[in-house]
């Protein structure tokens, strides 16, 4: 969806990133959105199920439009109690339903205020179930569809998010993460395991300027782990999120990466 960085066999160097979106989960009750949309370029919104409201996805979307952010749905299991981080058994169907609703609900909301859903971009269980599970990843991309086929999947790099969506015709972006630690197979080291997420401000910058200059992360093994960076991700629920959407912007700035949402031209 951008101009992504390349690997040269011949060569063996890897051309630096010149173009990337820079993305932040919003919408979630953290009281911090205000702060972190001007900074960032795509932004993706609690639908309700597990955060969020009509009221909160209405000043989101507000917010987005005022600043030029790109606007997303950010659908997840409905599963409130615990933020939508729990993988839950949902049958395919409903799960389908579901996701669907979940997009049409904030499409209503952009359409009723002037402005379109670009892309869609799944939450926490479900966006590593869909990475990991090609059926799960199936459904979602099926789901996207029906709402508007010219939406924009957002997907973990290389992920079965990726292909499903390529697969049904959708537009895909690859996503990469600022904070959160990776296996050697490329998938997000699960929350909850010491060192899954990055707390310091100093180690997140270094994983992203090494995405930016050689197009790899160090997974936690220490196997350097290609990957393709078409939108780089900030988690909005973080403490510190407006700091460190402050220092990534400063930081892909100084790497003189273009901040583009993807299809953006």
């Amino acid at each position: 969806m951008t101009e992504t960085g390349s690997f040269n066999s011949a060569s063996n160097r890897h051309t630096p990133l010149r173009s990337l979106d820079f993305n932040c989960d919003l919408g979630e009750g953290c009281g911090t959105d205000a702060a972190i949309v001007p900074l960032i370029r795509s932004a993706s919104i609690a639908c309700g199920a597990h955060a969020g409201d009509a009221a909160t996805m209405r000043e989101t979307v507000a917010l987005c439009l005022a600043h030029g952010v790109a606007i997303g749905a950010h659908p997840s299991f409905e599963d409130r109690e615990h933020f939508g981080r729990r993988e839950i058994q949902v049958a395919a169907a409903a799960l389908e339903v579901s996701v669907r609703q979940q997009i049409e609900t904030l499409a209503e909301v952009c359409a009723s205020l002037g402005g379109r859903l670009r892309h869609i971009k799944p939450h926490g269980a479900l966006y590593n179930l869909a990475a990991r599970d090609r059926a799960t990843a199936e459904v979602i991309a099926r789901a996207v569809h029906a709402v508007d086929p010219t939406l924009i999947l957002y997907g973990l790099a290389g992920s079965h998010s990726i292909d499903a969506a390529h697969d049904a015709g959708l537009a895909v972006a690859h996503e990469v993460f600022a904070e959160r630690a990776y296996d050697a197979n490329g998938r997000l080291t699960p929350r909850g395991t010491p060192g899954a997420i990055i707390e310091d401000l100093e180690p997140a910058l270094a994983q992203v300027r090494l995405l930016l200059r050689e197009g790899v992360v160090v997974a936690r093994d220490g196997t350097r782990v290609p990957l393709r960076a078409d939108t780089l991700c900030l988690h909005g629920d973080r403490a510190d999120a407006p700091a460190f959407a402050q220092a990534l912007r400063a930081a892909l700035e100084t790497e003189g990466v273009r901040i583009r949402a993807p299809g953006e031209t």
